[in-house]
């Protein structure tokens, strides 16, 4: 008995393993091979698993690692100040969800408390999915990105009311007292945590950070303390880990701590996803599968329309929109959850269950296809999507006549070739997604423009075809890939200058035209041996250098 939890992962970790690797030979998203691996191991078919308690507290360290992940690359700023968009697509589900579920139970004779349980399931996306859908693919900090992350921790927060809302249900007399010391604890919590991050971890943090092993230990004490000071507070855990990460996202150790928390992180997933698919239960598929047929189809068509109208309205490109709407096409493994205790509370009939259950399954399965060929599906349908752009988006600079100079992202040296640019005295503009990074320009009168390199139609608005230096520190291989394209078609005569990450990226890209890759590490090497070979062991010569380079980082 004691060493049955080892078996039961060993044949677990095996199959998975195996169908992962099918599901790679023939490009599907690994996800699905996780689901299908719980579904055969789960009461279905082998039944192999019977430590259903320790799978399920696995898959919850692996929701609180994920979020910690997130919460310490979060641009705080960039978040704010998309959150009007954030509400405002939040609402518009509301709105659109609301009504057509309401209309959907109805003719599926659901009472009206069965009805608005639905509704409620029906608005949350899932975290999990969405996170680790970006993490994969790198894309967390993009636009489209932040507002996703924007409004899923909206939906958590609301999640955590309704919680509440359907345990009231079960006669322990939740009142609105009860919800105003939610939100007093919830405030008083938050200004703890930013005078921790303030003032607090940083001088913790320098301590222990000369210890790699110390330092990740520590910050998986952190995550895992605070998110369960939240779920005690009566918060969920992801809102607590994405606190976590949060107070340590500004530190200079944030990176170290996500790089070595990736393996770790991906394990537990594997057994979320598979936890998820055991779940599924054969014996009441065949009354729940119309029903969560319908329900998936509120989830993957109206959810999306709602997001990509409210989002286009706001003046957002039909490409962030599209994108942003793909990735909350699915309901939430929190909607599980609130389903269950709605049955355990006598307030929802238990077949609402099997039906949930299937219906976030269901968009799991499809939305990770969305996901996975968001750019495939976005160049497909552009056209169709333009209905939903207005005419003046949020590209703040329209240029007429295109810039010689082009500059794409500006955090990776961004400062150092504006100044390049200024001294060649031609005409130059710098292009980046990040809110931030465009309110910093404009304060240095440098010119901008707002907006997703990717999107073919901004690269046509600015005339890149006439350009005859553009330069991209962005490290994504893909968008990369897309611009030496783009420029080989259009504009093979113009220098074309990019960041790599690795010796293959570096190769793929000289392979399509680009006329010189930077690689930082390489490029960091050789400038400080030529500095070593012209200044020996000469402190002086390190001091003037070291004085110049902080100037310059303080500059930019």
């Amino acid at each position: 008995m004691e060493y049955a939890i080892f078996y039961q992962l060993t044949l677990v970790l095996g199959l998975a393993a195996f169908i992962a690797l099918v599901c790679r030979a023939f490009r599907q998203p690994p996800i699905i091979g996780y689901i299908a691996t719980g579904f055969i191991v789960g009461p279905a078919f082998l039944n192999v698993i019977t430590d259903h308690e320790a799978f399920a507290s696995f898959s919850q360290i692996g929701i609180a690692l994920l979020l910690f992940a997130i919460g310490l690359g979060l641009n705080a700023g960039a978040i704010r100040t998309t959150g009007k968009s954030v509400f405002a697509a939040f609402f518009a589900v509301i709105l659109g969800v609301g009504a057509v579920s309401w209309i959907t139970t109805s003719l599926l004779h659901l009472s009206a408390h069965e009805s608005l349980v639905v509704a409620l399931a029906l608005l949350f996306s899932s975290t999990i999915v969405v996170i680790k859908a970006l993490s994969d693919k790198k894309e967390q900090n993009r636009l489209y990105g932040q507002i996703a992350i924007g409004i899923l921790l909206v939906e958590d927060i609301v999640a955590t009311i309704a919680l509440l809302f359907v345990s009231a249900q079960s006669g322990a007399g939740t009142t609105a007292e009860d919800f105003g010391l939610l939100f007093a604890k919830g405030g008083v919590t938050a200004a703890v945590l930013a005078f921790c991050g303030g003032f607090v971890l940083p001088r913790i943090v320098s301590k222990v950070a000369a210890s790699q092993e110390l330092l990740f230990i520590c910050a998986l004490a952190w995550a895992f303390g605070i998110a369960g000071t939240f779920h005690w507070l009566g918060f969920s855990i992801e809102v607590g880990a994405l606190f976590a990460g949060v107070t340590l996202a500004h530190l200079p150790y944030a990176q170290e701590i996500s790089t070595r928390l990736k393996p770790l992180r991906d394990f537990f997933l594997i057994l979320f996803f598979v936890e998820l698919g055991q779940n599924l239960n054969v014996d009441n598929l065949s009354g729940a599968i119309v029903p969560a047929l319908l329900l998936s189809a509120i989830a993957l068509i109206v959810k999306p329309l709602m997001i990509i109208t409210s989002l286009g309205l706001l003046g957002y490109t039909k490409q962030t929109a599209f994108k942003t709407a793909v990735h909350l096409s699915q309901i939430s493994e929190f909607s599980i959850i609130l389903v269950v205790l709605a049955v355990n509370t006598s307030f929802v009939r238990p077949e609402l269950a099997s039906i949930i259950t299937c219906t976030a399954i269901i968009t799991i399965i499809v939305s990770s296809y969305l996901m996975k060929y968001d750019d495939v599906l976005y160049k497909k349908w552009q056209k169709q999507l333009s209905v939903f752009e207005r005419g003046k988006t949020k590209q703040e600079i329209k240029a007429l006549h295109g810039y010689p100079l082009v500059l794409l992202g500006y955090r990776n040296g961004g400062y150092e070739y504006v100044r390049t640019f200024r001294e060649m005295k031609k005409k130059y503009v710098v292009i980046d997604y990040d809110p931030e990074v465009i309110e910093h320009l404009e304060h240095q009168h440098i010119n901008r423009l707002y907006g997703d390199v990717t999107d073919l139609e901004l690269l046509e608005e600015i005339s890149l075809h006439k350009s005859e230096i553009v330069v991209s520190t962005i490290t994504d291989i893909t968008a990369n890939l897309l611009l030496v394209k783009h420029l080989s078609n259009r504009n093979h005569k113009a220098i074309f200058i990019c960041h790599a990450r690795d010796y293959d990226d570096a190769v793929k890209l000289y392979e399509h035209g680009a006329s010189f890759v930077i690689m930082p590490h390489i490029i960091g090497s050789e400038h400080a041996n030529a500095f070593i070979r012209r200044n020996g062991n000469n402190p002086d010569a390190f001091e003037k250098y070291r004085a110049k380079h902080i100037s310059a980082l303080e500059a930019a």
